[in-house]
Protein backbone atom coordinates (compact mmCIF):
# COMPACT_ATOMS: atom_id res chain seq x y z
CA UNK A 1 0.00 0.00 0.00
CA UNK A 2 2.79 2.23 0.30
CA UNK A 3 3.62 2.17 -3.11
CA UNK A 4 0.33 4.03 -4.21
CA UNK A 5 0.24 7.23 -5.77
CA UNK A 6 -2.01 9.55 -5.62
CA UNK A 7 -2.93 11.88 -8.99
CA UNK A 8 -1.67 14.96 -9.25
CA UNK A 9 -4.25 16.36 -10.98
CA UNK A 10 -5.75 18.57 -7.91
CA UNK A 11 -8.80 19.39 -10.14
CA UNK A 12 -10.77 15.87 -8.96
CA UNK A 13 -11.42 15.41 -5.01
CA UNK A 14 -10.53 12.03 -4.00
CA UNK A 15 -13.14 9.65 -3.57
CA UNK A 16 -12.03 7.28 -0.47
CA UNK A 17 -13.64 4.30 -1.02
CA UNK A 18 -10.53 2.83 1.17
CA UNK A 19 -10.97 3.40 4.25
CA UNK A 20 -13.25 1.38 7.27
CA UNK A 21 -14.16 4.41 8.70
CA UNK A 22 -18.26 5.43 8.86
CA UNK A 23 -17.50 8.90 9.28
CA UNK A 24 -15.22 10.21 6.88
CA UNK A 25 -18.34 11.10 4.38
CA UNK A 26 -20.18 12.84 7.30
CA UNK A 27 -23.68 10.93 6.62
CA UNK A 28 -23.20 8.55 9.31
CA UNK A 29 -23.42 10.41 13.06
CA UNK A 30 -23.03 9.68 16.14
CA UNK A 31 -26.04 10.35 18.40
CA UNK A 32 -26.60 12.91 21.05
CA UNK A 33 -27.11 10.32 23.49
CA UNK A 34 -23.60 9.25 23.04
CA UNK A 35 -22.45 12.78 23.08
CA UNK A 36 -24.35 13.44 25.81
CA UNK A 37 -22.71 10.14 28.04
CA UNK A 38 -19.13 12.07 26.89
CA UNK A 39 -19.80 15.34 28.23
CA UNK A 40 -21.01 14.07 31.59
CA UNK A 41 -17.97 12.43 31.71
CA UNK A 42 -15.88 15.04 30.94
CA UNK A 43 -18.01 17.39 33.73
CA UNK A 44 -17.28 15.18 35.95
CA UNK A 45 -13.66 15.34 36.60
CA UNK A 46 -13.79 12.01 37.86
CA UNK A 47 -12.06 10.16 34.78
CA UNK A 48 -9.18 12.28 34.45
CA UNK A 49 -7.43 9.82 36.16
CA UNK A 50 -6.08 5.93 35.69
CA UNK A 51 -8.66 3.41 35.91
CA UNK A 52 -7.39 -0.60 35.59
CA UNK A 53 -5.80 -1.89 33.16
CA UNK A 54 -8.33 -4.46 31.95
CA UNK A 55 -11.10 -1.48 32.49
CA UNK A 56 -13.47 -0.39 35.10
CA UNK A 57 -15.71 -3.08 37.07
CA UNK A 58 -18.86 -0.38 35.65
CA UNK A 59 -17.82 -0.61 32.06
CA UNK A 60 -16.98 -4.11 32.37
CA UNK A 61 -20.19 -4.83 33.72
CA UNK A 62 -22.10 -2.67 30.89
CA UNK A 63 -20.50 -4.82 28.11
CA UNK A 64 -21.53 -8.16 29.67
CA UNK A 65 -24.95 -6.72 30.22
CA UNK A 66 -25.42 -6.19 26.48
CA UNK A 67 -23.73 -9.79 25.19
CA UNK A 68 -24.91 -11.73 27.53
CA UNK A 69 -27.04 -14.64 26.17
CA UNK A 70 -28.88 -17.42 28.31
CA UNK A 71 -26.24 -19.52 26.48
CA UNK A 72 -23.33 -17.96 26.70
CA UNK A 73 -23.65 -15.89 29.82
CA UNK A 74 -20.97 -13.21 30.26
CA UNK A 75 -20.02 -11.41 33.59
CA UNK A 76 -17.55 -8.64 33.94
CA UNK A 77 -15.01 -11.03 35.33
CA UNK A 78 -15.26 -12.38 31.09
CA UNK A 79 -14.33 -8.80 29.66
CA UNK A 80 -11.26 -7.39 28.60
CA UNK A 81 -11.47 -3.57 27.83
CA UNK A 82 -8.95 -2.55 25.15
CA UNK A 83 -7.93 0.17 23.39
CA UNK A 84 -10.20 -0.14 20.41
CA UNK A 85 -10.65 -3.58 18.43
CA UNK A 86 -7.58 -3.70 17.25
CA UNK A 87 -6.49 -3.41 21.02
CA UNK A 88 -8.80 -6.81 21.91
CA UNK A 89 -6.95 -8.55 18.87
CA UNK A 90 -3.60 -8.18 19.85
CA UNK A 91 -4.47 -9.62 23.41
CA UNK A 92 -5.93 -12.02 21.85
CA UNK A 93 -3.35 -13.29 19.54
CA UNK A 94 -0.77 -12.21 22.08
CA UNK A 95 -2.70 -14.73 24.75
CA UNK A 96 -3.15 -17.96 22.58
CA UNK A 97 0.60 -17.69 20.39
CA UNK A 98 3.65 -18.19 21.12
CA UNK A 99 6.86 -18.08 19.37
CA UNK A 100 7.03 -21.18 16.53
CA UNK A 101 3.34 -21.41 16.96
CA UNK A 102 0.69 -20.24 14.10
CA UNK A 103 -2.65 -18.89 13.56
CA UNK A 104 -4.90 -19.82 10.86
CA UNK A 105 -6.64 -17.15 9.15
CA UNK A 106 -8.96 -16.65 6.49
CA UNK A 107 -8.71 -15.66 2.85
CA UNK A 108 -8.98 -12.69 2.13
CA UNK A 109 -9.22 -11.17 5.45
CA UNK A 110 -8.13 -7.84 7.98
CA UNK A 111 -4.41 -7.85 7.33
CA UNK A 112 -3.79 -7.11 11.09
CA UNK A 113 -4.05 -10.52 11.82
CA UNK A 114 -1.41 -11.58 9.87
CA UNK A 115 0.48 -8.70 11.09
CA UNK A 116 0.42 -8.99 14.83
CA UNK A 117 0.74 -13.04 14.65
CA UNK A 118 4.18 -11.84 13.08
CA UNK A 119 4.94 -9.66 15.88
CA UNK A 120 4.72 -12.51 18.13
CA UNK A 121 6.76 -15.03 16.57
CA UNK A 122 3.98 -16.92 15.04
CA UNK A 123 3.37 -18.06 11.94
CA UNK A 124 0.20 -17.16 9.70
CA UNK A 125 -1.62 -19.98 7.92
CA UNK A 126 -4.46 -19.88 5.93
CA UNK A 127 -7.78 -21.24 4.61
CA UNK A 128 -9.87 -20.00 1.89
CA UNK A 129 -13.52 -18.52 1.78
CA UNK A 130 -15.19 -19.11 -1.80
CA UNK A 131 -16.29 -16.10 -3.53
CA UNK A 132 -19.02 -18.44 -5.49
CA UNK A 133 -20.47 -19.20 -2.13
CA UNK A 134 -20.78 -15.78 -1.00
CA UNK A 135 -17.75 -15.78 1.27
CA UNK A 136 -18.27 -19.34 2.93
CA UNK A 137 -15.29 -20.79 4.56
CA UNK A 138 -13.53 -23.86 2.15
CA UNK A 139 -13.72 -26.55 5.20
CA UNK A 140 -11.47 -28.58 3.81
CA UNK A 141 -8.97 -26.27 3.63
CA UNK A 142 -9.34 -25.09 7.30
CA UNK A 143 -9.07 -28.44 8.40
CA UNK A 144 -5.63 -29.17 6.16
CA UNK A 145 -4.69 -25.52 7.72
CA UNK A 146 -4.41 -27.19 11.01
CA UNK A 147 -1.25 -28.72 12.44
CA UNK A 148 -0.31 -29.52 16.10
CA UNK A 149 1.35 -26.14 16.21
CA UNK A 150 -1.90 -23.91 15.63
CA UNK A 151 -2.84 -21.70 18.75
CA UNK A 152 -6.33 -20.60 17.14
CA UNK A 153 -8.49 -20.22 14.37
CA UNK A 154 -9.62 -16.37 13.55
CA UNK A 155 -13.45 -16.49 12.24
CA UNK A 156 -14.10 -12.95 11.01
CA UNK A 157 -18.07 -12.59 11.28
CA UNK A 158 -19.61 -10.21 9.54
CA UNK A 159 -16.52 -10.13 7.47
CA UNK A 160 -14.03 -7.40 6.42
CA UNK A 161 -13.41 -7.27 3.86
CA UNK A 162 -16.21 -9.63 2.16
CA UNK A 163 -19.23 -7.97 3.58
CA UNK A 164 -20.67 -11.78 4.30
CA UNK A 165 -22.46 -12.45 7.27
CA UNK A 166 -22.09 -16.82 7.87
CA UNK A 167 -25.62 -18.74 8.51
CA UNK A 168 -25.46 -20.85 11.93
CA UNK A 169 -25.54 -24.29 9.95
CA UNK A 170 -21.99 -22.83 8.25
CA UNK A 171 -20.87 -21.21 11.83
CA UNK A 172 -21.41 -24.88 13.30
CA UNK A 173 -19.81 -26.57 10.47
CA UNK A 174 -16.99 -24.52 10.85
CA UNK A 175 -16.93 -24.98 15.22
CA UNK A 176 -17.25 -28.60 14.14
CA UNK A 177 -13.94 -28.49 12.62
CA UNK A 178 -12.20 -26.62 15.75
CA UNK A 179 -13.80 -29.31 17.85
CA UNK A 180 -12.57 -32.16 16.42
CA UNK A 181 -8.90 -30.41 15.80
CA UNK A 182 -8.71 -29.81 19.66
CA UNK A 183 -8.45 -25.81 18.66
CA UNK A 184 -9.93 -22.64 20.20
CA UNK A 185 -11.51 -20.13 17.71
CA UNK A 186 -10.69 -16.00 18.03
CA UNK A 187 -13.80 -14.67 16.73
CA UNK A 188 -13.76 -11.06 15.28
CA UNK A 189 -17.26 -10.01 15.67
CA UNK A 190 -17.39 -6.15 15.79
CA UNK A 191 -19.91 -6.05 12.61
CA UNK A 192 -22.15 -8.82 14.41
CA UNK A 193 -24.84 -6.05 14.84
CA UNK A 194 -24.52 -4.59 11.49
CA UNK A 195 -26.39 -7.14 9.60
CA UNK A 196 -29.01 -6.59 6.80
CA UNK A 197 -32.73 -7.62 6.05
CA UNK A 198 -32.45 -11.57 5.17
CA UNK A 199 -29.06 -12.67 6.90
CA UNK A 200 -29.27 -12.58 10.80
CA UNK A 201 -25.83 -13.16 12.84
CA UNK A 202 -25.26 -15.61 15.15
CA UNK A 203 -22.21 -15.17 18.19
CA UNK A 204 -19.94 -18.12 17.35
CA UNK A 205 -20.27 -18.59 21.37
CA UNK A 206 -23.87 -19.49 21.51
CA UNK A 207 -23.12 -22.83 19.21
CA UNK A 208 -20.79 -24.65 21.39
CA UNK A 209 -20.72 -25.84 24.69
CA UNK A 210 -17.38 -27.26 23.86
CA UNK A 211 -14.83 -24.65 22.22
CA UNK A 212 -13.38 -22.28 23.94
CA UNK A 213 -14.12 -18.75 22.25
CA UNK A 214 -12.29 -15.23 22.42
CA UNK A 215 -14.91 -12.98 20.69
CA UNK A 216 -13.35 -9.51 19.99
CA UNK A 217 -15.66 -6.39 19.16
CA UNK A 218 -15.68 -2.85 20.22
CA UNK A 219 -18.02 0.60 19.68
CA UNK A 220 -16.16 1.45 16.31
CA UNK A 221 -18.29 0.75 13.85
CA UNK A 222 -21.56 -0.29 15.18
CA UNK A 223 -21.71 3.39 17.04
CA UNK A 224 -19.88 5.09 14.59
CA UNK A 225 -16.68 6.36 16.96
CA UNK A 226 -13.89 4.30 15.88
CA UNK A 227 -11.72 7.43 17.13
CA UNK A 228 -12.94 7.01 20.23
CA UNK A 229 -10.59 3.65 21.13
CA UNK A 230 -12.25 1.41 23.03
CA UNK A 231 -12.43 -2.40 22.42
CA UNK A 232 -12.99 -5.72 24.24
CA UNK A 233 -12.19 -9.45 24.53
CA UNK A 234 -15.07 -11.71 25.76
CA UNK A 235 -14.07 -14.91 27.63
CA UNK A 236 -16.27 -17.75 26.17
CA UNK A 237 -15.17 -20.90 28.44
CA UNK A 238 -17.92 -23.09 29.46
CA UNK A 239 -15.84 -26.09 30.30
CA UNK A 240 -12.72 -24.28 32.13
CA UNK A 241 -10.35 -24.53 29.25
CA UNK A 242 -9.25 -21.02 29.73
CA UNK A 243 -8.16 -21.03 33.04
CA UNK A 244 -4.70 -19.64 32.12
CA UNK A 245 -5.37 -17.76 29.25
CA UNK A 246 -8.41 -15.77 30.95
CA UNK A 247 -5.46 -14.81 33.50
CA UNK A 248 -2.93 -13.75 30.96
CA UNK A 249 -5.25 -11.42 28.92
CA UNK A 250 -5.66 -9.44 32.39
CA UNK A 251 -2.24 -8.95 32.77
CA UNK A 252 -1.15 -8.89 29.15
CA UNK A 253 -3.69 -5.50 29.73
CA UNK A 254 -1.08 -3.76 32.06
CA UNK A 255 0.98 -3.36 28.67
CA UNK A 256 -1.01 -0.42 27.84
CA UNK A 257 -2.93 0.73 31.02
CA UNK A 258 -5.91 0.49 29.45
CA UNK A 259 -8.34 2.08 27.60
CA UNK A 260 -9.55 6.07 27.59
CA UNK A 261 -11.19 6.91 30.92
CA UNK A 262 -13.44 9.43 29.69
CA UNK A 263 -14.94 6.77 27.33
CA UNK A 264 -15.40 3.69 29.77
CA UNK A 265 -17.57 6.30 32.40
CA UNK A 266 -19.86 6.60 29.07
CA UNK A 267 -20.47 2.75 28.48
CA UNK A 268 -23.70 2.31 30.57
CA UNK A 269 -25.00 4.82 29.16
CA UNK A 270 -23.89 4.22 25.59
CA UNK A 271 -24.67 0.35 25.70
CA UNK A 272 -27.17 -0.63 28.36
CA UNK A 273 -29.87 2.25 29.14
CA UNK A 274 -32.93 1.95 31.18
CA UNK A 275 -35.06 -0.69 29.49
CA UNK A 276 -37.85 1.16 28.04
CA UNK A 277 -36.44 4.22 28.11
CA UNK A 278 -36.09 7.33 26.15
CA UNK A 279 -32.51 6.35 25.73
CA UNK A 280 -33.07 3.50 24.82
CA UNK A 281 -35.57 4.48 22.48
CA UNK A 282 -33.59 6.44 20.78
CA UNK A 283 -30.31 3.95 20.85
CA UNK A 284 -32.98 1.43 19.15
CA UNK A 285 -34.01 3.82 16.32
CA UNK A 286 -30.50 5.21 15.68
CA UNK A 287 -29.07 1.40 15.09
CA UNK A 288 -31.97 0.56 13.01
CA UNK A 289 -31.91 3.81 10.48
CA UNK A 290 -28.01 3.34 10.66
CA UNK A 291 -28.18 -0.02 9.79
CA UNK A 292 -30.78 0.67 6.86
CA UNK A 293 -28.61 3.34 5.36
CA UNK A 294 -25.77 0.94 5.01
CA UNK A 295 -28.08 -1.45 3.04
CA UNK A 296 -29.57 1.22 1.00
CA UNK A 297 -26.57 1.95 0.28
CA UNK A 298 -25.11 -1.68 -0.08
CA UNK A 299 -27.63 -2.49 -2.45
CA UNK A 300 -27.08 0.86 -4.38
CA UNK A 301 -23.57 -0.39 -5.37
CA UNK A 302 -24.51 -3.33 -6.44
CA UNK A 303 -27.10 -2.43 -8.85
CA UNK A 304 -24.54 -0.13 -10.43
CA UNK A 305 -21.44 -2.44 -10.12
CA UNK A 306 -23.44 -5.70 -11.88
CA UNK A 307 -22.96 -5.72 -15.67
CA UNK A 308 -20.30 -3.37 -15.67
CA UNK A 309 -17.58 -5.33 -18.00
CA UNK A 310 -14.67 -6.83 -16.60
CA UNK A 311 -16.21 -6.41 -12.93
CA UNK A 312 -18.07 -9.36 -10.71
CA UNK A 313 -19.81 -8.41 -8.03
CA UNK A 314 -20.02 -10.28 -4.60
CA UNK A 315 -23.33 -9.37 -2.64
CA UNK A 316 -22.71 -8.40 0.85
CA UNK A 317 -25.00 -9.33 3.99
CA UNK A 318 -23.99 -7.00 6.27
CA UNK A 319 -20.69 -4.74 7.63
CA UNK A 320 -19.54 -1.89 5.61
CA UNK A 321 -17.51 -3.72 2.40
CA UNK A 322 -18.03 -5.37 -1.09
CA UNK A 323 -15.64 -6.98 -2.95
CA UNK A 324 -15.45 -7.05 -6.70
CA UNK A 325 -13.71 -9.56 -8.62
CA UNK A 326 -11.57 -8.00 -11.87
CA UNK A 327 -11.53 -9.82 -14.97
CA UNK A 328 -8.08 -9.10 -16.52
CA UNK A 329 -8.58 -10.15 -19.55
CA UNK A 330 -11.51 -7.63 -20.40
CA UNK A 331 -9.48 -4.85 -19.42
CA UNK A 332 -7.26 -3.07 -21.44
CA UNK A 333 -3.43 -2.72 -20.22
CA UNK A 334 -4.49 -3.64 -17.15
CA UNK A 335 -2.27 -7.09 -15.38
CA UNK A 336 -3.97 -7.23 -11.80
CA UNK A 337 -5.75 -5.44 -9.08
CA UNK A 338 -3.39 -3.31 -7.83
CA UNK A 339 -2.82 -1.33 -11.67
CA UNK A 340 -6.77 -1.53 -11.82
CA UNK A 341 -7.01 0.12 -8.69
CA UNK A 342 -3.64 2.67 -9.13
CA UNK A 343 -5.67 3.61 -12.32
CA UNK A 344 -8.70 4.41 -11.14
CA UNK A 345 -6.57 6.73 -8.78
CA UNK A 346 -4.85 8.13 -11.24
CA UNK A 347 -7.75 8.88 -13.85
CA UNK A 348 -10.76 9.23 -11.62
CA UNK A 349 -9.11 9.83 -7.86
CA UNK A 350 -11.48 7.31 -6.83
CA UNK A 351 -9.34 4.93 -4.21
CA UNK A 352 -10.33 1.55 -3.49
CA UNK A 353 -8.04 -0.76 -1.76
CA UNK A 354 -6.94 -3.61 -4.06
CA UNK A 355 -7.19 -7.53 -3.44
CA UNK A 356 -3.60 -7.68 -2.54
CA UNK A 357 -3.87 -5.85 0.41
CA UNK A 358 -6.43 -9.18 1.95
CA UNK A 359 -4.58 -11.60 0.15
CA UNK A 360 -7.11 -12.15 -2.68
CA UNK A 361 -5.28 -10.96 -5.80
CA UNK A 362 -7.63 -10.07 -8.59
CA UNK A 363 -10.70 -8.87 -6.24
CA UNK A 364 -10.80 -5.12 -4.98
CA UNK A 365 -12.92 -3.90 -1.47
CA UNK A 366 -15.38 -0.90 -1.39
CA UNK A 367 -16.23 1.17 1.26
CA UNK A 368 -19.98 1.66 0.71
CA UNK A 369 -20.50 4.38 3.59
CA UNK A 370 -20.53 7.07 0.89
CA UNK A 371 -23.19 8.87 0.34
CA UNK A 372 -25.00 8.99 -3.49
CA UNK A 373 -24.91 12.27 -4.79
CA UNK A 374 -26.09 14.47 -7.91
CA UNK A 375 -25.11 13.57 -11.21
CA UNK A 376 -22.71 15.27 -13.09
CA UNK A 377 -22.46 15.24 -16.98
CA UNK A 378 -20.41 12.40 -18.72
CA UNK A 379 -17.10 14.06 -19.78
CA UNK A 380 -14.86 13.09 -22.70
CA UNK A 381 -14.39 8.98 -23.59
CA UNK A 382 -12.25 7.54 -21.21
CA UNK A 383 -8.41 6.69 -21.57
CA UNK A 384 -9.31 3.11 -20.37
CA UNK A 385 -10.74 1.18 -22.66
CA UNK A 386 -12.11 -2.64 -23.17
CA UNK A 387 -9.93 -5.31 -25.23
CA UNK A 388 -11.18 -6.03 -28.66
CA UNK A 389 -13.47 -8.74 -28.56
CA UNK A 390 -14.93 -8.32 -25.44
CA UNK A 391 -18.55 -7.15 -23.92
CA UNK A 392 -19.42 -3.69 -25.31
CA UNK A 393 -18.52 -0.95 -23.31
CA UNK A 394 -15.21 -1.09 -21.66
CA UNK A 395 -15.31 -1.16 -18.00
CA UNK A 396 -14.45 2.53 -17.20
CA UNK A 397 -16.21 4.00 -20.21
CA UNK A 398 -18.76 4.05 -17.87
CA UNK A 399 -16.34 5.47 -15.42
CA UNK A 400 -18.37 8.73 -15.62
CA UNK A 401 -21.84 6.74 -14.97
CA UNK A 402 -20.14 4.79 -11.38
CA UNK A 403 -19.33 8.68 -10.69
CA UNK A 404 -22.58 9.75 -11.65
CA UNK A 405 -24.14 7.13 -9.92
CA UNK A 406 -22.59 6.67 -6.42
CA UNK A 407 -19.03 7.10 -6.69
CA UNK A 408 -19.43 10.90 -6.01
CA UNK A 409 -19.90 12.56 -2.80
CA UNK A 410 -22.16 15.42 -2.06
Amino acid sequence: MDGIKFPEDKTKEVIPLSLGDPTVFGNFKTPSLFVDAIKKSLDSYACNGYVHSAGTVAARKAIATRYTTEVAPLTADDVVIASGCSGALDLAITVLCNPGSNLVIPKPAFALYETLAISKGCHARYYDLLPEKSWEADLDALDAAIDDKTAAIVVTNPSNPCGSVYSEEHLRAIIAVAERRRVPIIADEIYGNMVFSGSTFYAMADLTDTVPILSTGGIAKEFLVPGWRLGWVLIHDKRGAFEHIRTGLFKLSQLTLGATAIVQAALPAILAPEPGSADAEALELFHTETVAQLEENARFTVERMTGVPGLRVVEPQGAMYVMIGIDTDALEGIEDDVAFTQQLLTEESVFMLPGAAFRMPMFARIVFSVRPAAAPPLAAEPKLSARPGTNSDPVLSRRHHLNRDFLCQE
